[in-house]
């Protein structure tokens, strides 16, 4: 194998040479790789010699596939020999390179590589000093009227119509033309009205309705609603009142102190709540000042970013938010439909996102270099340790089953713990 690379910016153009010796043996290769896919008369499948193939289809019927196998070995020998080479992408066969004769073949690699970051000033910068915001009366109260919701219990009542804020158990069978549709039944249905969990129009209806009363409510469903068959459409939903409870807060007293913390008076609650609060602001107002010190270090630094890293960094985006509509029980689909969006207005939304991602990544990649920052065994076990307390088992269980990427994942923690502390120890925030 011979060769020559050029590199162009973040692209490496690799140009291969074999000799008619070793591009033989790929073409063979191919051959013995392909031959069971051909049937030919007189013959057993998998045993019709490559001459006849070729004299059948052409001569060059493996060509495709040998071209591929030599590129494959020559950019794996290649990457062997030069170390220093990172691609972030696989590489791509330039068509136009290609050229075969009784003396072998040439053929070029188009590769993307990790870009050359030129670091800036990341020592010695002052950034100003986020001021965190003061918790106010209204914000404990606020966080003790969230705890008594939280707290609440409902009251049957059987004397009196549903009214707003009523939670009412009911039964719904929701009809357009006469014709029940898909989704539109339900029984033993759980509503507090107000909530506007239902088709606008339908809790107000609900409003005033007795114990056991069968009720038609007329609603239309919205031009925008996520089904497309119902969209627009005038629907009958005939509803009956089973139960009808009330929310019932408890009083803001030291009994309710006692029942929702650990202490025994409002007031001892009260200036915890306080406390706890104005520790979520301070860190709050910490972790902006730390994001400005780092937006401020990437900034400074030049890099050219290939398209293909923030593609991919957007692909885990998108990943994720998949997963996270499973947890839901919703699609990626239907959440298109929903939306009235799609997959290209989706990875938009995340490419402002994905370039500030792969532009800190690299940033940082480059300063643990520089700055020869290791995770070293002893700080890579205690990260496991405290994993393992966390789910209840013990160190050498945890630290035993660990797989590669595992094991990466509590290094790459520990090198980032590292190298947050070097850059808030080597710069202001006042």
């Amino acid at each position: 194998m011979k060769y020559t690379q050029k590199r162009e910016v973040n692209t490496l153009t690799i140009t291969f040479k074999a000799d008619a010796a070793e591009w033989q043996e790929f073409d063979k290769k191919a051959y013995e790789q392909n031959k069971g896919k051909y049937n030919v008369p007189g013959f057993r499948k998998g045993h019709v010699p490559k001459s006849v193939l070729e004299n059948r289809y052409g001569k060059g019927l493996f060509y495709e596939d040998a071209l591929y196998l030599a590129a494959q070995e020559y950019y794996t020998q290649f990457l062997d020999k030069n170390s220093k080479v990172t691609p972030v992408s696989r590489p791509e066969l330039e068509d136009k390179s290609v050229k075969i004769d009784d003396k072998g073949v040439t053929f070029a690699v188009v590769v993307t590589l990790r870009p050359e970051v030129t670091l800036g000033e990341y020592k010695g910068l002052t950034v100003e000093k986020t001021q965190p915001q003061q918790v106010t009366d209204a914000d404990v109260d606020a966080e003790i009227q969230r705890l008594r919701e939280r707290n609440a219990r409902y009251i049957e009542v059987t004397d009196r119509p549903v009214q707003e804020g009523d939670e009412v158990n009911l039964d719904y069978c929701g009809k357009i033309d006469g014709v029940a549709f898909e989704g539109g039944t339900a029984q033993k249905q759980t509503l507090v009205i107000g909530s506007h969990t239902f088709i606008p129009g339908f809790e107000e209806q609900i409003v005033g309705m007795n114990l056991e009363e069968t009720k038609d409510i007329q609603v239309t469903f919205p031009e925008d609603y996520h089904a497309e068959d119902l969209k627009g459409k005038n629907a009958v939903f005939t509803c009956t009142v089973h139960g009808i409870s009330v929310k019932q807060l408890p009083e803001i007293d030291d009994e309710f102190a006692k029942d929702a913390s650990e202490f025994s008076t409002m007031e001892e609650f009260k200036a915890d709540i306080r406390k706890t609060l104005q520790a979520k602001n301070d860190k709050l107002a910490a972790d902006q000042d730390e994001s400005k010190l780092v937006e401020t270090i990437v900034e400074n630094a030049k890099m050219e970013i290939p398209d293909v890293m923030i593609e991919e960094q957007i692909d885990d985006y998108v990943q994720d938010f998949r997963y996270q509509l499973s947890y839901q029980g919703l699609s990626l689909e239907n959440y298109f439909k929903y939306t009235n969006s799609d997959l290209q207005q989706l990875r938009s939304n995340y490419r402002e996102r994905a370039q500030k991602a792969v532009r800190t990544r690299l940033v940082f990649e480059e300063i643990v270099k520089a700055e020869k920052i290791k995770a070293t065994a002893k700080k890579v076990d205690a990260k496991i340790k405290q994993y393992a307390e966390t789910i209840g088992k013990s160190f050498d269980e945890v630290k035993a089953g660990l797989q590669e990427q595992e094991k990466y994942y509590f290094e790459n923690q520990v090198i980032t713990e590292a190298l947050m502390e070097l850059i808030k120890s080597q710069n202001t925030i006042a």
